[in-house]
């Protein structure tokens, strides 16, 4: 959302979305997990066009020490787009406000879930790093920082899963792309908790009626039963191969 003074065009036809997908598709998904040699715990995905890394240190010592705790570890967590990931909207290096957002609410959705208690005076960092973006960035790397973190053995209570609900021309869609993100009418990134069915992740942008509300977390549930398995299968893959040093190849 937040196209100005461009002409809307047709999101949805015939049935059909902009790129052929229907209301309950999602875009082509692929996770690869341990894909940092030096991180304690790593993970890449793509999702439809967008390329992101993530990684994983810890637990080690809590630096500065004024922020560690007597009684858990403290997760932190950076986000952070390439300046060649989307230049019409991050054409510029170092922070910005949507980046320091991203970064808090991501470290959120994990403090539910680490059991950091396990770790006192510690700090687990997630460093989250879209390559190349093409809407839903944010989902995306929630999902890839799961995998990341079950990578690096740090105990959680659940494997969270994150994927983003939309309304296009009046009609309620999961997994927006760029065009749906930028021209939809609305947009709401939901991460679950599959095993309870906790919203550990819940923003939206847009007005929506109470129906289209929960025809849309609907949809997000299903569709994050779907990407469950992708991440289940992208950490069971690192067992099932030799043990090795492993190679990212971005193609």
């Amino acid at each position: 959302m937040g196209a100005t003074g461009k002409e809307k065009p047709k999101l949805y036809e015939s049935g059909r979305r902009v790129d052929g997908r229907g209301l309950a598709d999602l875009r082509g998904i692929k996770i690869e997990s341990r894909v940092l040699n030096d991180a304690d715990g790593s993970a890449y995905i793509e999702w439809g066009k967008n390329k992101i890394l993530a990684g994983v240190y810890g637990p080690s010592e809590c630096i500065p020490r004024h922020d560690q705790s007597l009684y858990r570890s403290v997760i932190k967590c950076r986000y952070n787009m390439a300046p060649f990931s989307g230049m019409e909207e991050h054409g510029r290096s170092g922070p910005s406000r949507r980046s320091k957002e991203l970064s808090k609410v991501i470290k959120e959705a994990f403090e539910s879930v680490i059991i950091s208690e396990n770790f006192p005076k510690t700090q687990i960092e997630i460093f989250v790093e879209v390559l190349q973006s093409d809407g839903g960035t944010r989902c995306a790397a929630v999902t890839a920082a799961a995998v990341a973190l079950a990578d690096a053995g740090i105990p959680m209570k659940d494997l969270i899963s994150a994927v983003a609900v939309c309304k296009i021309d009046g009609h309620m869609a999961v997994d927006p792309g760029k065009e749906e993100d930028n021209f939809g009418e609305s947009d709401m990134p939901i991460a679950f908790s599959p095993r309870t069915g906790e919203i550990l992740l819940f923003q939206m942008d847009g007005l929506l009626s109470r129906e289209e509300l929960s025809e849309g977390i609907s949809l997000a549930r299903q569709a994050s039963e779907k990407i469950r398995k992708i991440q289940v299968e992208a950490i069971a893959k690192v067992y099932q191969e030799p043990k090795e040093e492993r190679f990212l190849v971005i193609k």
